[in-house]
């Protein structure tokens, strides 16, 4: 590429690098992580093709300037771990809103192509469970405790192998994404499935109803992190299918980034939904009202740090 078209090319971009630097720490630490991958990126075009050029020692000189922006703030890397959660992740998950979207898409599709199989096939749900869980199932049905399946094991014992599952699936499904989006959509699918045909199962049989209440005491965060680790793989994937105007390889890393801190932010989630599947799902002598509640308290937390609380802060949170 000839010099003169390199520089037309990312002129503006380097010229709005500079003037957020010159006003200030404007940025998020996630933004400056970004910028200076593209710089880095930028500089050592540019140091390949055009070693003695000015527009080499520009951004040689813009670069070490963000460097020692980010590297002066190391000192305060005790507020990192707060402003981790109360801007970076939010940010981040704003900026792949869309990826979200389409993890929730696909997993609501597939829980009720679940559904539906189950209702016309009886057998299906043994395809997709295993005759092992579909036998205890039915086998605690007709004792009457259809959710006897959550009160078998120690509760520590319970709690940790839940969480370390949780995680392991949710690292899973980011992890997919290295084989594209598509691969995370069929991870998606798989598990909406199984959630589906489940449902229609304790529904044939006519236990939903008591059996609901119990699944979504724990499964309200579960299945919601199960969306957004999904969604965070699909922002992965995208990097390499969709690279705009990066390389590909710089496109993969700043993607894979952006998923990770995602995926990261589901991790306490995951954590808090195997706490109360290992140590209050099993009361299901509690009453309906403490239950709703505990559902509802999971539900609102949800929806206002995924959805309210980042368009807050990408919107109103620099004012």
């Amino acid at each position: 590429m000839r010099e003169s078209v390199f520089i037309k090319q990312n002129i503006s971009k380097w010229r709005d690098f500079e003037y957020t630097l010159s006003i200030g720490n404007q940025l998020s630490p996630t933004d400056k992580a970004d910028m200076y991958i593209d710089l880095t990126s930028d500089l050592a075009f540019a140091q390949t093709h055009y070693p003695n050029a000015e527009i080499t020692n520009y951004l040689n000189d813009l670069t070490l300037k963000l460097h020692n922006e980010i590297y002066k703030e190391k000192h305060e890397n005790w507020r990192r771990i707060i402003t981790f959660w109360t801007r970076e992740v939010p940010e981040i998950i704003w900026k792949e809103r869309h990826s979200l979207l389409i993890s929730l898409i696909v997993f609501l599709v597939s829980i009720g192509i679940g559904a539906f199989s189950t209702a016309h096939d009886a057998d299906f749900t043994r395809l997709i469970m295993g005759d092992d869980y579909v036998n205890m199932t039915l086998e605690n049905i007709e004792k009457g405790k259809p959710m006897d399946v959550y009160g078998g094991d120690l509760e520590t014992a319970s709690f940790l192998s839940i969480m370390f599952n949780n995680v392991r699936v949710s690292f899973l499904a980011f992890t997919f994404g290295i084989f594209t989006s598509i691969a995370v959509g069929y991870f998606l699918f798989y598990n909406g499935v199984m959630v589906g045909a489940f449902l229609a199962f304790l529904f044939s049989h006519g236990v939903l109803g008591e059996s609901w209440t119990a699944i979504m005491l724990h499964g309200t965060l579960e299945l919601s992190a199960i969306v957004i680790a999904g969604g965070a793989g699909i922002a992965f994937g995208n990097g390499w299918l969709f690279p705009g105007s990066y390389s590909r390889m710089t496109a993969l890393k700043l993607s894979a980034k952006r998923g990770l801190k995602i995926v990261l932010g589901t991790v306490p989630i995951f954590v808090v939904a195997a706490f109360i599947e290992g140590f209050f799902t099993r009361h299901v002598e509690w009453s309906l009202d403490l239950k709703l509640t505990i559902i509802g308290l999971s539900a609102a937390f949800v929806i206002f740090y995924y959805v309210i609380y980042p368009y807050f802060i990408t919107h109103h949170g620099r004012d």
